[in-house]
């Protein structure tokens, strides 16, 4: 029977464990110690070495803490690889080096660094379970005595080796030299040696195994033999290189002085040399005489600067400037307004006044060899055409397109450069544009002209001025160029989806042509002449595989989008042949045809967006419908009072902006103003809490046209009469009850029979502008002038023969 006896003492921090087994007591007695283990990434520690550990695993911070609360040593084992995060038995080599914890710091990210010195080789018996680290019995291994003559033979030889290893090896340093020549135990001698070596990790742990001593000495000798070979071959090697890069440099200093030869004698005038090229080429260039002398000026610096000066590129970099500009260079344009218009209709659909105001441009330029009219800038929401335009202007008039996005630019050196002290200065965008288009007169299209904003850096619109005013743009003076530029050719063109952002000096520089959106009608037949036989294409459809019914292209109109262009149109017709290509895929149908009516756009498109007919479906009291203008269009606006009791506050809700909060105010300032006309009581503001609100009030709204609107809504809840559901108002309201003109028009009305309203009031000013709303939404609606807010009520509220406020 084997009997196990288990002895636990505590001695110097570590514990002592002792088997016996039965009768074999006396002959297999030995004592091995339980040590905490901590393993080691790519690093091996070697007896007498003294090393910084930065370590962040919990099991090895929890190892170094018992070790020094225990006051033992810590055995220190590298992984065999070293990408394993938690090591497990068979990820550990065998043999580790037992050390002593000198000092632990704890850093603020949580890790610790701790500072180790080597004590002993050990070698692994068995791993003892622990739930907070790793343990293992541990055999330590005592370094054999060994012949006295040959130790020293190895320690000469080593001591030699090493010495011509560091000569070689500038990492190695003074101080390390002198401390290794003062050791003289050839134990301590060995493992000092293999800490300095640059080795891999599997390299010194072979080396930290070997035994006896005399083995490991064979080991690091053939090393040390190895990297002394390798540092003499890289030294060779450089020698090489180095004497290869001296002939380059010479063969470069030969080259030097054959061109000066050539240029003594007067060779260099046939233009073998590219410097002889780039002077042929400032020769023949069609510039003014002040660009070339300047071009000539900066070539001459250039022939005079050694080739690999940084300042070479920058006079280079600004010659090829000024020879890429097109300075003479220009289009044959001719001008046919028959030819024009044609192409103006084929590409855009509608838009009859944009149209004819750039037939009207063109005509006089055709008359004209040089016309120095206003800039034209084309203000319009977004999707209605405003840059393809542009583009059907530059076809119109057999000119080339430029197009420079002015949408965030908030920097003036985007538009007039920078200078050229900077480093990587480069011209500005018109410039470069000018380059690229390779043309002196081209069709320039400065889109989104009122996106730009300003900061410290300036303010670009500003810059702007310059280049579109006809009688500055003659000597256009970007930064960089430093040289006059003649941009009075170009036909400039702005797009701007609002006025607002535009500076008022640079829109007094333009002639502002207003694009209002399309009509449903407009949309059905831009969609079918256009959208769908290009999404056809692009969807890999043959132009008769998908047919959509008029109500099909109306149901998308009226329910899937709400804008005043046609992009988010064109995207739903995209989508909805993606889904019939998928449908068609799926059942193997590939030549089936489809014919998509009203009713199955719900069965590829799912549930509408939107709601179509927004006028409300019965007449409320305190509900009016108003029409607002935004920069995707024309929208409804319906705006609620209600009554409660109260000490006569005025809550007004709905994210309204400070304009907006002021014409609720004077709306009730006129409704008190006329309280008797409207039967109520002088005091009833004073006993009443008015609650005016807009709805969706996450959508920040401003503007005074909303006047009349909140007025009728206010008279609406007060005297207990509702508004016709059918009616919809525009218009600012003043103390005395006037009504003033308002902005948009065109854009309300569209609105208004896009949300089946039928009914409309507008001021008597704006009786004017119904001349610029396209005839079809003129007829569908019945317009209705007023001056003054009695007469709104008069046609929104309900009749009621008995209520006071119909008979004044």
């Amino acid at each position: 029977m084997i009997l196990l006896e288990v002895f636990v003492t505590a001695a110097k921090g570590y514990r002592s464990w002792r088997y016996s087994f039965g009768s074999k007591l006396e002959k297999g007695d030995f004592v091995t110690k339980l040590y905490p283990l901590m393993p080691l990434r790519d690093l091996v520690i070697f007896p007498h070495m003294v090393a910084p550990l930065v370590v962040g695993r919990k099991k090895s911070i929890q190892a170094l803490e018992d070790a020094m609360e225990k006051k033992t040593d810590i055995l220190l084992v590298t992984q065999k690889k070293a990408a394993v995060d938690d090591p497990d038995v068979e990820d550990l080599y065998e043999f580790g080096t037992l050390a002593t914890v000198m000092q632990l710091l704890r850093l603020p990210d949580g890790t610790i660094k701790a500072l180790v010195e080597g004590k002993a080789r050990a070698k692994i018996i068995s791993y003892l379970p622990n739930d907070n680290f790793l343990q293992a019995e541990v055999e330590e291994r005592a370094e054999t005595q060994e012949q006295a003559t040959a130790l020293l033979a190895y320690e000469r030889e080593l001591r030699r080796f090493f010495d011509e290893f560091a000569a070689s090896n500038k990492k190695i340093g003074r101080e390390v030299l002198n401390s290794i020549k003062a050791i003289d135990n050839p134990f301590k001698l060995l493992n000092v040696i293999c800490a300095h070596l640059p080795l891999k990790s599997d390299e010194k742990q072979a080396i930290l195994e070997a035994e006896p001593l005399s083995k490991r000495m064979d080991k690091v000798l053939e090393i040390l033999n190895r990297e002394i070979e390798l540092s003499e071959l890289e030294k060779t090697i450089n020698a090489k290189v180095k004497m290869r890069m001296g002939k380059t440099q010479r063969d470069y200093y030969l080259g030097e002085k054959v061109r000066e030869i050539q240029t003594e004698i007067g060779q260099n005038a046939e233009g073998l040399d590219e410097m002889g090229e780039l002077e042929q080429t400032i020769q023949n260039k069609l510039m003014p005489l002040a660009a070339k002398e300047k071009a000539l000026k900066e070539f001459k610096k250039l022939r005079s600067m050694p080739p690999m000066s940084a300042e070479t590129t920058v006079v280079r970099n600004y010659i090829d400037c000024i020879v890429n500009l097109p300075w003479e260079k220009k289009s044959k344009s001719k001008i046919d307004i028959n030819k024009a218009e044609a192409i103006l209709d084929e590409d855009h659909f509608g838009l009859a006044k944009t149209k004819e105001r750039i037939l009207e441009y063109l005509a006089v330029q055709s008359q004209v060899k040089k016309i120095k009219g206003p800039i034209l800038c084309l203000v319009g929401p977004p999707g209605v055409g405003k840059t393809s335009i542009c583009q059907s202007i530059a076809r119109a008039m057999g000119r080339k397109f430029a197009r420079l996005s002015l949408g965030g630019v908030r920097d003036e050196a985007e538009i007039r450069g920078h200078r050229r002290t900077y480093i990587g200065a480069m011209p500005g965008k018109i410039i470069q544009s000018m380059q690229k288009v390779d043309v002196a007169n081209p069709v320039f299209c400065l889109d989104e002209v009122d996106k730009m904003s300003m900061d410290f850096r300036g303010d670009p619109s500003s810059a702007l001025l310059e280049v579109l005013d006809p009688e500055q743009n003659v000597a256009f003076n970007d930064h960089y160029l430093d040289i006059d530029y003649d941009l009075s050719e170009v036909f400039f063109i702005t797009t701007a989806n609002n006025l607002h952002g535009i500076p008022l000096p640079l829109q007094d520089r333009m002639e502002i042509i207003q694009i209002s959106g399309y009509t449903e009608e407009d949309k059905l037949k831009i969609a079918e002449g256009y959208l769908i036989p290009k999404q056809l294409q692009q969807n890999g459809f043959k132009p008769n595989d998908i047919q959509m019914t008029d109500g099909a292209i109306l149901e998308v109109i009226r329910r899937y989008t709400r804008e005043a262009g046609v992009r988010n149109l064109e995207r739903i017709i995209a989508s909805l042949c993606r889904k019939i290509a998928r449908e068609r895929l799926k059942k193997k149908q590939k030549d089936k045809k489809y014919r998509v009516s009203a009713q199955s756009v719900l069965t590829y498109l799912g549930t509408p967006k939107y709601r179509y007919g927004l006028a409300e479906e019965n007449d409320e009291i305190g509900l009016a419908t108003g029409l607002a203008w935004t920069e995707v269009g024309g929208e409804l606006l319906q705006i609620e009072a209600t009554l409660m009791a109260g000490a006569g506050k005025l809550i007004i809700t709905g994210k309204l902006g400070d304009v907006m909060q002021e014409s609720a105010q004077a709306a009730l300032s006129y409704v008190r103003s006329r309280a008797k006309v409207l039967g109520l009581e002088d005091d009833f503001y004073q006993k009443l809490d008015i609650h005016i609100h807009v709805p969706e009030g996450a959508i920040p709204k401003d503007g005074p046209s909303a006047g009349i609107t909140m007025a009728t809504s206010l008279v609406s809840a007060l005297v207990k009469v509702p508004v016709k559901h059918q009616l919809a108002m525009t218009g600012e309201i003043t103390l005395r009850g006037r009504v003033l003109p308002i902005g948009g028009l065109t854009e309300k009305l569209l609105a208004a029979k896009r949300g089946n309203i039928t009914h409309v009031l507008i001021p008597k000013d704006n009786e004017r502008d119904l001349q610029d709303v396209p005839i079809k939404i003129r007829k569908s609606l019945t317009i209705d002038t007023v001056n003054h807010m009695d007469e709104v009520l008069r046609y929104a509220l309900v009749k009621d023969p008995g209520n006071p406020v119909l008979d004044n």
